[in-house]
């Protein structure tokens, strides 16, 4: 069994087919879903996707696309609608220098509002970076001497720096179909050296679509040929990928019970 650990199921990439993509994932072998929020305001749309379906859950945050809009949200506010019972994480909130759609200043003040919701309720982070690993590798020193927190770098496509500062800080890796493309051997060399109990994998549908399947809409079902390519990338087997990369998501999402294909 395998699991998509972040996508965004609320898209319109999505539309009126929601039923269908929970149902492929299924027949793919992908147990359970998590559709990561972007903005805190549109909670209650993902929230009611998560009802909706057994094996969806979801988190609450604000990209730091979306970090100008959503500034000054606290983290007693996000800490309140963590109470939702399918609401398993914080974010995804972090930096994003690539298309700096919102300022700096307030994508810092969003990333370091959701790290303290996290040290607050002990639920896990997933952080977005891109193109920023030097303030990013910062922000997460400054804040661990503060005191723990659990997050993921989702989607990873930084430095090797800026992985091993993470795994020092006893944080996750996770990996997109980013890992399957030709121009990607930089980041398959990074996932071919992390420790087996720090990796995750995840779709980011709609986007990112995965080898064969590139340039068509994401969706959870593919995850499973990314998990192919990280089994070939660490030589060892597709159901040795799974089974690492499945506990080590509810190692890490521990709100999420566990499906009936792992133990």
């Amino acid at each position: 069994m395998l699991v998509d650990s972040h996508c965004h199921l609320d898209f319109p990439d999505f539309g009126d087919d929601l039923d269908g993509i929970v149902a492929r994932a299924e027949a793919a072998g992908v147990e359970r879903i998590v559709t990561i929020s972007t903005r805190v305001r549109r909670i209650a749309a993902l929230q009611a996707i998560a009802e909706r379906f057994a094996n969806v859950y979801c988190s609450v945050g604000t990209h730091p696309h979306q970090a100008d809009e959503e500034d000054g949200i606290t983290a007693d506010e996000l800490i309140a609608l963590t109470r939702h019972p399918k609401t398993v994480a914080l974010g995804e909130a972090g930096l994003d220098y690539f298309y700096d759609n919102s300022s700096r200043e307030a994508q810092e003040r969003g990333f370091r509002a959701h790290i303290a919701a996290a040290r607050a309720t002990g639920l896990p982070l997933v952080i977005h970076t891109r193109e920023a690993d030097e303030d990013c590798g910062r922000i997460l020193d400054e804040e661990m001497e503060k005191g723990p927190f659990r997050a993921v770098l989702h989607c990873y496509t930084g430095g090797r720096d800026l992985a091993m500062k993470a795994i020092a800080h006893g944080l996750s890796i996770s990996f997109t179909g980013i890992l399957t493309f030709k121009n990607s051997q930089a980041i398959r060399d990074i996932a071919a050296e992390l420790p087996a109990d720090r990796i995750m994998v995840e779709t980011d549908a709609p986007f990112l679509a995965p080898g064969k399947f590139r340039g068509k809409r994401n969706e959870p079902a593919f995850v499973v040929e990314t998990a192919k390519v990280l089994a070939d990338v660490r030589g060892v087997s597709f159901e040795e990928i799974a089974r690492q990369t499945t506990d080590n998501f509810y190692r890490f999402f521990d709100k999420v019970p566990r499906g009936p294909g792992t133990v």
